[in-house]
């Protein structure tokens, strides 16, 4: 670690700026499909002017920078410049050394393509605490200055330069194809950001808590947590248990209720992101390798 940053996270960040940018050059670009947010804007200047997108990309995150010091606070500022800087020098890199892979003649094929490389790149660097400049910051002004949350802007950001793109250069083919792409892209940054730690969340009410709880304690070595609650009807006061598990223990831990209760009430919920003992730290307390 290096005042505060990680050399792992400098990696990693670095990886996913050569897989986005891959993806834009050879899918994106060879094949006419625009892209949301800053990175939409440096393809439709490219389309349009034929300006290196590598070039337009600093050009118009360097002034951010200077705004976007205190939002961002030092370690993710430099993670972002470590993000903007990295993914301009991979693009300018993949432009002069492109992989031809032609596929204008199977665009849902194209779409996907880069749908997944830009997924998995950015994945990868908002996994390690950065970004790539552009929208971020833009959406953490308006949060800040006009109340809007992050993922409002952003989505209005995306849809002003996609909709400027199809009125541009794209037909309308290569419109509903960037669109397919972008989605692509947004499940796989879902998944690359909740999915390693998603899990199921179990709300049980019983007249056998007590049995339940221990019998998941001791035959599946999870923690169960006491909540009180009051039915709404009844008005009487009850315990509900709260449990965590993996997504493949689910089965498992209906197996146990019912087994003693098999007429106990269970909720179960996604859990997108879950941190502590038994999914990131182990039972000393130390991060988990995965």
């Amino acid at each position: 670690m290096l005042n505060g940053l990680k050399l792992s996270n400098i990696f990693f960040i670095l990886l996913g700026s050569a897989i986005f940018a891959f993806g834009l050059v050879n899918f994106n670009m060879q094949n006419n499909l625009a892209e949301g947010g800053f990175t939409g804007i440096t393809l439709l200047l490219y389309f349009l002017f034929t300006i290196d997108p590598s070039i337009t990309n600093l050009v118009l995150n360097i002034p951010l920078f200077f705004v976007g010091w205190k939002l961002l606070g030092r370690t993710s500022f430099f993670y972002t410049m470590i993000g903007v800087f990295s993914l301009s020098l991979f693009l300018w890199i993949f432009q002069r050394y492109p992989v031809e892979m032609p596929l204008t003649d199977d665009m849902t094929l194209a779409a996907l393509f880069a749908g997944v490389f830009i997924g998995i790149g950015l994945g990868i660097i908002f996994r390690n605490g950065g970004t790539t400049g552009g929208v971020d910051i833009i959406a953490r002004l308006v949060q800040k200055y006009i109340g809007w949350n992050m993922g409002k802007t952003m989505f209005l950001f995306d849809l002003v330069v996609i909709t400027l793109s199809w009125l541009l250069y794209l037909n309308y083919k290569e419109a509903m194809y960037t669109l397919v792409a972008v989605f692509v892209a947004a499940r796989v940054i879902d998944f690359m950001q909740e999915g390693a730690y998603s899990a199921r969340g179990a709300t049980i009410i019983s007249s056998r808590n007590d049995e339940i709880a221990e019998k998941i304690m001791k035959e599946m070595d999870r923690g169960v947590t006491i909540l009180k609650g009051q039915g709404s009807f009844s008005k009487k006061d009850l315990d509900i248990l709260y449990c965590v598990v993996s997504r493949n223990e689910i089965f498992r831990l209906k197996q146990v209720i019912t087994s003693i209760d098999p007429h106990a009430f269970v909720a179960v919920s996604d859990v997108h992101d879950v941190l502590g003992e038994g999914f990131t730290l182990d039972e000393n307390k130390m991060p988990i390798e995965r």
